[in-house]
Formats: C-alpha cells, structure tokens, sequence
C-alpha cells in the first residue's frame, strides 16, 4: 500500500472503478456472514447516474497509487427521483428537524453511500475520506445526511466514529429497521 491520496472523482476511468468496487460489496454478491462482519452497499448505480451526480458535486474517493480503494458518494436532494428505493428516506427528511428547525431549513447533503475495498479496511480510510468529505464540503454545506440499515453495525460504527449522531429511527415496511445519521460540519 502506498501513500493514500484523497480527492475528489474526476475521470471516467475512476467511475468505471468506483462502479466495479461497488459490484463487488453488493448483498447480492457477498455472503451473509460477510454483510454481517464487514458490511454491505444497499443502492446499485448505473454508469450515466454516477457521472451525472459526480458532475452536480463531486464524490470523495480514496486513491492507492492510479486505483480507486474506496468512495463517498455525494447525493444532492434532486437525484431523489433517480433512486427510487431511496424515496422513503427523502419522504421522511420532510417530516424531521435538526435543533428546533425543519430539515429543510438546511443546506444539506445526502451521503449516497460509502464503500471500502476489503484490502483496505480497517486502515483508516473511512476517517480519511470523510476528513477529506469535510474539508472539501464543509463551508458550503450544513451538514451531510444519510440513513444506515442498523444490521450494518460495521457501519453504523464507523459513522459514530468520524462524528455522526442518531436523529431518527424507523422501519421500512420491508420490516428493515434504519438510523438516520447526520453530520454537522
């Protein structure tokens, strides 16, 4: 592993990795064991939805040398329409508020998703791409948002971690039970 370099999605080629990484981590393509102890990715996105929310603000990824090693995937409210399975969660940003005022009252994020490559885990890349999340989103942007599946403790983890904190639970009518998570910069 060498020196690992944090910035911003710029080439078609990183979104082809960034994509491929992504495969690799979805529930479809892992062992339940392995969703359980290293987590999972619950959206799939296409090629041209990438590029165009990438283009709309661009995405945090983690670079080892010309390799794409992890992402964060920076999703702004008018994507909601492009993910249908994520319409609840936007539905229900509607409904909620951050310190006495409505959500919408913010200028915000949502954390579209966050992966790692498994060779990487555990080496603080997470931590890496979210400082670099913050110093990249930090003075135009209140805060970023997101909900985590709560049997992806992995990751409910990682997110307390870095600064995340609970401002709602619920349960999908699927019987998934979620934790929206915010982050005030």
């Amino acid at each position: 592993m060498k020196q690992l370099n944090y910035t911003t999605l710029q080439s078609l080629q990183e979104i082809k990795q960034l994509l491929a990484l992504q495969q690799r981590n979805l529930p479809t393509n892992i062992s339940t064991s392995e969703a359980r102890e290293q987590g999972f990715v619950t959206v799939e996105h296409d090629f041209e939805l990438m590029q165009a929310m990438n283009s709309a603000e661009a995405h945090i990824i983690a670079k080892d040398g010309d390799a794409v090693v992890g992402y964060c995937l920076v999703m702004l409210e008018s994507f909601q329409d492009r993910i249908p399975v994520l319409q609840p969660m936007f539905d229900l940003f509607g409904t909620l508020s951050y310190r006495q005022k409505p959500l919408s009252d913010y200028c915000f994020f949502v954390m579209g998703q966050v992966c790692i490559d498994k060779a990487y885990r555990g080496k603080g890349v997470f931590d890496g791409m979210y400082a670099q999340l913050g110093q990249v989103y930090s003075n135009k942007y209140d805060f970023v948002i997101t909900e985590v599946a709560t049997r992806n403790q992995r990751s409910i983890k990682a997110h307390a971690r870095v600064g995340f904190q609970l401002l709602h639970q619920y349960t999908d009518p699927r019987g998934e039970a979620w934790d929206i998570i915010l982050w005030d910069f």
